[in-house]
């Protein structure tokens, strides 16, 4: 992160924004330094993210951090949707996305890997259960967790256009 700048007053604004307009702060990234750097926010709401969506947060989101100067330098400021394949990053989003498939990675090796793919089954006890591709359960602990992702489901999806294309 960029030196002088006030990080977490920033991320508040940014989310008080976001929640205003009944959207959901999904993560916020700073890369770069001077000119080149860009200030990215990932939004998302249960129907999907448009391109007026992003326009209208990032013209709100522009404004306020104007307003406030929390940024003393220039930079790109950059609104989108997180994508089909988005990060998981609150522990609510390993139960809003159960059953959905998920590749998640670990800090320390867990019965000798650190790669996971398998569909959300949860999250109890602070740790996140995935049902592996050969139907196994494994446990792992939030607090080992170095990146979670949602992976696309082609299987499901070749069913879904299969079966939206079948006549009534």
């Amino acid at each position: 992160m960029s030196r002088g700048i006030d990080w977490v007053r920033a991320r508040q604004l940014i989310q008080q924004v976001v929640e205003s307009q009944g959207y959901e702060l999904v993560e916020t990234e700073f890369k770069g330094t001077g000119k080149s750097s860009l200030l990215r926010v990932f939004i998302d709401k249960p129907a999907g993210i448009s391109h007026h969506d992003c326009e209208l947060v990032s013209e709100q989101v522009g404004t306020v951090l104007d307003v406030e100067d929390l940024i003393p330098s220039s930079y790109t400021l950059e609104v989108s949707s997180p994508g089909l394949d988005r990060k998981l990053v609150k522990e609510s989003d390993y139960t809003r996305f159960e059953g959905k498939l998920a590749r998640i990675q670990t800090r320390i090796p867990l019965n000798q890997q650190k790669v996971f793919r398998g569909r959300l089954q949860g999250l109890s006890g602070g740790k996140v259960r995935l049902e592996l591709q050969k139907g196994n359960l494994l446990d792992i602990p939030l607090d080992v967790i170095q990146e979670a992702r949602l992976e696309i489901d082609w299987a499901a999806e070749v069913k879904r256009k299969r079966d939206s294309a079948q006549p009534e």
